[in-house]
């Protein structure tokens, strides 16, 4: 079977670079119209902003924090065919601040999704990348949603858009009983209201009655994403503790990495490193999706991105310490598609 590269056209997750002039910019060379932009700025501490276009494109959460959906007609002000445009605002434009953005593609503003028995208000959905993005109501009843992968989701970020409450993690080494809190560094949790101590299906993801996910009334965000070969993994790996740390084999060249300590302890981040920062192996640059730090440079950050996985060469504990396990989310750089239309390893 012949493969060829996904025309940058038509890519569906992109790192992208900016400096802040203080005034209206467009961002391009995103290479697609993005619907979730993750915006971090790196020289100084600030909070994360994460814009979609499910609710529209001046909207923002925080992953850092609990704080509900905000609207600033000064922060991102449109999703653009090649990337976006910002206004004036500091923590996404300040003049002469570094910054760097995540961009997914789903499928606009999306529609309406009757899979569960709570219909979604809009699901915007990739199914090639393996990614949606839905908005529903809470019932305060045990309940499903539906998520329109078509395929069982391996990870899953809920958060309630009108409440001040934490973020919810589903990842698939941790199981339906446990969750992550995206906002803190807190050890992996067990509580059987906030996923209903039952697994995605490929249609739908299940909620219990906790008000983090399920108040009645309440609006919420989801973003579901689901495996796809040769484009994105999804796993558990062991750190060791060694500059020579841990191997983790994705069969594809990473573009994006983000990991998350799973033992039960508190004080570890969850960590984010892209192609893009510094832009070539081996990379010291980590950002923390639960806090508001500029980027750290430490030494013992060293990791490298490689054809076929990704690799640990410092010992940093929020990614490799001695005998403790970690999940994991993994993108590819450029994947390979065949003329069936499906990503392939790498060989």
């Amino acid at each position: 079977m012949a493969y060829t590269t996904i025309n940058k056209s038509t890519d569906h997750f992109n790192t992208k670079l900016h400096t802040g002039n203080g005034a209206e910019q467009a961002i391009t060379g995103v290479g697609f119209q993005p619907d979730w932009t993750w915006i971090k700025k790196r020289n100084n501490t600030a909070v994360h902003y994460l814009f979609y276009a499910v609710r529209g494109a001046t909207y923002f959460l925080n992953s850092d924090q609990t704080y509900t959906n905000q609207d600033n007609a000064q922060s991102l002000k449109s999703f653009d065919s090649d990337g976006f445009t910002l206004g004036t605002m500091a923590g996404a434009n300040n003049s002469s601040d570094t910054f760097v953005s995540w961009n997914w593609k789903a499928n606009g503003a999306g529609s309406a999704n009757t899979d569960g028995s709570i219909n979604t208000t809009a699901t915007s959905v990739n199914t090639t990348a393996g990614f949606s993005i839905s908005k529903y109501t809470g019932t305060g009843s045990n309940a499903t949603v539906g998520h329109g992968l078509g395929a069982v989701p391996q990870m899953m970020i809920v958060k309630d858009l009108g409440t001040s409450v934490d973020w919810f993690i589903y990842h698939s080494e941790l199981g339906n009983t446990k969750n992550m809190r995206l906002n803190t560094n807190e050890q992996v949790d067990t509580s059987s209201t906030i996923w209903n101590n039952t697994s995605p299906t490929s249609s739908v993801f299940s909620i219990g009655t906790s008000t983090g996910v399920n108040a009645s009334g309440n609006n919420y965000i989801a973003y579901c994403f689901t495996e796809k070969q040769g484009f994105s993994k999804f796993g558990q790996y062991k750190g060791n503790g060694n500059a020579n740390g841990p191997f983790i084999y994705t069969g594809f060249k990473p573009a994006f990495v983000f990991c998350r300590f799973i033992d039960a302890a508190n004080g570890y981040d969850f960590v984010m490193i892209d192609n893009k920062r510094p832009g070539y192996n081996v990379t010291q640059n980590i950002l923390e999706a639960n806090t508001n730090d500029a980027e750290n440079t430490n030494s013992n950050f060293k990791f490298d991105f490689l054809s076929n996985g990704f690799k640990f060469r410092g010992t940093e504990s929020n990614f490799n310490d001695t005998n403790y396990d970690y999940i994991y989310w993994a993108i590819a750089e450029a994947p390979l598609v065949g003329s069936n239309n499906i990503p392939a390893n790498a060989r």
